[in-house]
């Protein structure tokens, strides 16, 4: 007892100011962001924000690191929203429940502490392909155009009809859009511990709110946990779903031990880590996704903008994980008529603004100094998102890391000729 009210004393009233106003910039940051990817995987907004709530509280009481911040991701979008074009909701549902239980069982058989082995290259073109691939898809609406692409269409095909269809732009919609992202950028440049996203949205609304445009809007959220997603399982399910879900999550676990130790090093954490924290991390977020999962909500993987947001507003602790879930509930609960008035088109230069900030610009400027091997892992895997699908993205970095590897085993002339002696 003794030791716990010595370390109460020791949080304190700093400690408690640090994670209520840490976890509360986090859900400002969280409510567009995940709003936005949830539409771009044609779910409803709403359900965005509820992988956030339903989440947090399980990742924040079992996982490892208490200031990592979980919620919807951009890597997610290519599996979920192909399972959402081909089954609905319900194909959602089971891509997430699969990748879920892929990540219990790495955690279960102690491989989370070999994922985050995937070349780093391949890793950053992936992240720079699904930015490309975010402000594509959203290029439609935030002109506002009527273009309509078939569900299988690659995102260079969408690209192509994207720009025949230039012609007939709509200048609110442009404008809007532009507004989002002009707000976005120079907050995020000037005040890094405001909510750029959110103060984007803000703008707009209020724009539109002064010029009396008639736009698309969000409409109503409910305010309620949705219900159970209705599926069943196929024996289609094991070509089509399954190794859709097994990479999935893959991905998001090698994501999230990645960001998980990105977090820790902007906490001032810089000891090695034991080799049982990614595998508890992974298990952590493995149940608590199992939980969004059910009700057909976006996976959850550890969110590097909301968790360092947080740690410069002075959260250290679970709480400020818990803090930034309460938020989100009330926002959505008592904010609901204001979230219904926030303009499409926002939404939609909210995940072009992200897909920005993915693309890597810093990597493309060290592509000539690079090794031969890294520059193809990372092209290969950042155009092969865009013009095939992630899984066989990362496969064609991963083969170029490969064929590396048996290159350099082979037997030089010099070797051949001495053991030809």
């Amino acid at each position: 007892m003794k030791a716990v009210a010595a370390r109460i004393r020791a949080y304190g009233w700093q400690g408690l100011s640090g994670d209520l106003f840490g976890g509360f910039l986090a859900a400002l940051i969280a409510l567009p962001y995940g709003m936005a990817l949830a539409r771009l995987m044609d779910l409803p907004p709403s359900l965005g924000v509820f992988t956030s709530i339903l989440t947090a509280p399980v990742t924040a009481l079992l996982g490892r690191n208490p200031v990592l911040i979980g919620g919807p991701s951009a890597v997610t979008v290519p599996f979920l929203a192909e399972a959402v074009r081909s089954q609905g909701v319900g194909g959602a549902a089971k891509v997430t429940i699969i990748a879920a239980v892929t990540m219990l069982v790495f955690s279960v058989l102690r491989l989370g502490r070999f994922a985050a082995k995937v070349p780093a290259m391949v890793m950053a073109g992936f992240s720079c392909g699904i930015g490309a691939m975010m402000i594509i898809s959203q290029l439609r609406t935030m002109l506002g155009l009527s273009v309509k692409v078939t569900p299988d269409a690659t995102m260079l095909a969408v690209l192509f009809r994207t720009i025949d269809g230039m012609p007939g732009v709509q200048w609110t919609s442009a404008a809007i859009s532009l507004a989002v992202i002009a707000v976005s950028v120079t907050v995020a440049a000037r005040w890094a511990r405001l909510p750029a996203p959110l103060l984007g949205v803000v703008a707009a609304v209020l724009l539109v709110a002064a010029s009396g445009w008639r736009v698309s809007e969000v409409g109503l959220i409910a305010a309620r946990i949705p219900p159970f997603a209705g599926f069943s399982w196929t024996p289609q399910d094991v070509m089509t779903v399954l190794p859709s879900g097994i990479m999935l999550g893959f991905i998001s676990s090698v994501n999230l031990l990645v960001t998980s130790r990105v977090v820790d090093h902007f906490r001032g954490r810089h000891k090695q880590h034991k080799a049982a924290d990614a595998d508890r991390e992974l298990g952590a977020y493995g149940i608590g996704n199992l939980c969004a999962g059910m009700f057909g909500a976006p996976m959850s993987i550890g969110i590097p903008a909301r968790s360092l947001a947080n740690i410069r507003c002075g959260g250290a602790t679970r709480l400020s994980n818990i803090v930034h879930a309460v938020v989100l509930l009330i926002a959505v609960e008592y904010l609901g008529l204001l979230v219904a008035h926030i303009p499409v088109a926002a939404l939609a230069a909210v995940t072009a603004w992200t897909g920005l900030s993915l693309m890597g610009w810093s990597t493309w400027a060290r592509l000539p100094k690079m090794r031969r091997v890294d520059a193809a892992g990372f092209l290969l895997t950042a155009f092969g998102v865009i013009s095939t699908n992630a899984i066989a993205a990362v496969a064609m970095g991963c083969v170029a890391y490969g064929a590396h590897a048996l290159w350099h085993l082979r037997p030089t002339q010099m070797e051949t000729a001495e053991a030809s002696r």
